[in-house]
């Protein structure tokens, strides 16, 4: 009996943490909802950096998704709490951040990199190989080349007739 009760009361522990993670929202109208659920997926948690403020668990998405509904209560309109949420935290926010000086790297970097690659590839594509260069040997240096080559090849013979 006393292990039925422990399991029971382990089940309802753990009915209750489970109850305390859900939020509800009650909207006046399905616009009002519709733009709720559209905002809490374009807006990014500053605290995550990758978690929409839907998906993520932090307190401060906690706070930006009341504040969303708050102002969405309140007859804001989208634009004016993304507008809200970008003057408090910065372009960051938003997944699609505007194109100004201070992004203007995000967008075009990739696009240089691509650019500055590739004519890298064709300028040393069309730059002609290294060609040996031909010292220009005088009269006594060819000599004893010559000398040197003849007896390399005198003793090649001579290991290839006694061998």
């Amino acid at each position: 009996m006393k292990r039925f009760l422990l399991a029971i009361m382990l089940a309802a522990s753990a009915a209750f943490t489970v109850s305390a993670a859900i939020e509800v929202y009650e909207f006046d109208t399905p616009e009002q909802e519709e733009a709720f659920k559209k905002l809490g997926k374009e807006l990014r948690c500053p605290k995550c950096q990758n978690n929409n403020i839907a998906d993520s668990n932090a307190g401060l998405a906690q706070d930006l998704r009341l504040k969303v509904y708050e102002m969405l209560k309140q007859g804001k309109n989208e634009d004016e709490i993304v507008d809200y949420m970008v003057d408090r935290y910065g372009n960051f926010v938003t997944y699609n951040p505007p194109l100004t000086a201070s992004t203007l790297i995000l967008w075009a970097g990739p696009a240089l990199f691509v650019v500055v690659g590739f004519t890298v590839l064709v300028m040393r594509s069309r730059k002609p190989k290294a060609k040996t260069v031909k010292a220009e040997l005088d009269s006594e240096e060819q000599a004893r080349l010559d000398a040197l080559l003849n007896e390399g090849s005198a003793d090649n013979k001579n290991k290839d007739n006694n061998g």
